[in-house]
């Protein structure tokens, strides 16, 4: 029994020691990372993490939209091959939108159609288009306005020509680690921690802005902030009015932040369904207007479809771009594989949400389940009456 409670002290200890070297040396984020993920049994954010995170609400419509049922809807089953890359990944939401009609809808492991679940960075292609109602409405000049109008930290040195385009098109240059594994990485601690903007303000220039690509999330929550200077709202509120509600939401979404009150994680963590989410991909498909209005400009939608960078025609504004099998492609990405999937030439629509992504197995930008949930849904689509 002595030797029982000896251990038992020494692990008391311990722990405690740990937790103190934590706090002096500002890990203390750490703590936070352990609890929600580690003892959930997970190894990274997961699809349900937004429970254990504060959130701002999202309110649904006051005028909800409900998609139309395709005369057809789900008529035709699955391809094996998918559901293999269902089983595999780990999909909760598969959904496919043809000519704006809802054709074919699963869903697995207890989700439904009103079932949220993390977006993590498809939240960056909402926060482009809160950027781009922002320039339509005078808000913000244009997407050459200096990141320095809004935020004097970064009028010096490399940062001082920094724009508002170069943030939402991933050419700030700004030193952030983008390791989502790493317990000691930016990403990480701004995923934890209690003070995002104190964060996002210390970062500094590496290199020149507007010259390349480099994929940040700095970058988008940078935007954010600027964007809710701008307009002078809290940004979750900003876009409840013009796109949740416009765009008929019928459910409403959560948004993580950093503190009860504070910070959206603008880079990631809107909470939401695969129904909901697919209402950006219909707006950007229809070159920004909904029911007759003009939500986005047109020509901001075209500048954020195509890529800024010659030497990195997989982004744009936002969005990440693809050219598969001669057909253009946009969609909204995040992490472990959540897709909202855009082919304008064919009126089509595909949505995934899950817990596992296929990394590409040729060096390729785009992920190898990316290209097996396209060539499965032509596949199905062949099969129609």
């Amino acid at each position: 029994m002595k030797i029982l409670v000896k251990i038992l002290l020494w692990f008391i200890v311990v722990l405690t020691s740990i937790t103190l070297l934590l706090y002096i040396f500002n890990f203390d984020y750490l703590i936070t990372a352990v609890r929600t993920v580690y003892l959930n049994g997970h190894t990274t954010a997961f699809l349900d993490d937004y429970k254990y995170f504060a959130n701002r609400t999202i309110p649904k419509s006051t005028t909800p939209q409900p998609w139309a049922i395709s005369k057809d809807y789900n008529s035709v089953k699955p391809t094996a091959e998918l559901e293999n890359w269902h089983q595999e990944t780990g999909s909760v939401a598969f959904l496919i939108i043809k000519k704006d009609s809802i054709w074919n809808e699963s869903y697995y492991d207890g989700y439904g159609k009103d079932s949220k679940s993390n977006s993590f960075s498809m939240a960056k292609s909402v926060v482009s288009a809160a950027l781009g109602k922002a320039i339509m409405q005078g808000k913000i000049k244009s997407l050459e306005q200096l990141v320095s109008d809004f935020y004097p930290e970064f009028a010096d040195g490399k940062t001082a020509t920094m724009t508002v385009g170069d943030l939402s098109s991933m050419a700030s240059g700004l030193d952030w680690d983008e390791s989502y594994y790493s317990p000691f990485s930016v990403t990480t601690r701004a995923y934890f921690d209690e003070d995002l903007d104190k964060i996002i303000l210390g970062l500094k220039g590496e290199s020149e802005p507007g010259k390349s690509y480099k994929y940040l999330s700095g970058n988008t929550q940078l935007l954010a902030m600027c964007i809710q200077k701008a307009t002078g709202e809290n940004l979750a509120d900003y876009v409840s009015k013009n796109f949740w509600q416009p765009l008929g939401a019928e459910n409403e979404a959560l948004w993580q932040t950093d503190h009860k009150g504070g910070m959206v994680k603008a880079y990631c963590c809107i909470a939401s369904n695969a129904r909901d989410f697919a209402r950006f991909g219909k707006l950007y498909k229809q070159n920004g207007k909904w029911n007759g209005q003009q939500i986005l400009d047109s020509t901001f939608i075209v500048k954020s479809t195509t890529p800024r960078f010659a030497d990195s025609p997989e982004y744009g504004y936002g969005f990440w771009l693809s050219n598969y099998k001669n057909k253009k492609i946009f969609y909204m990405r995040g992490h472990l594989g959540q897709y909202v999937i855009v082919i304008p030439e064919d009126d089509l629509i595909i949505v995934r949400l899950g817990n596992r992504h296929v990394r590409s197995t040729t060096g390729n930008k785009h992920s190898d389940d990316f290209y097996g949930y396209i060539d499965e849904t032509y596949k199905m689509l062949a099969k129609r009456k």
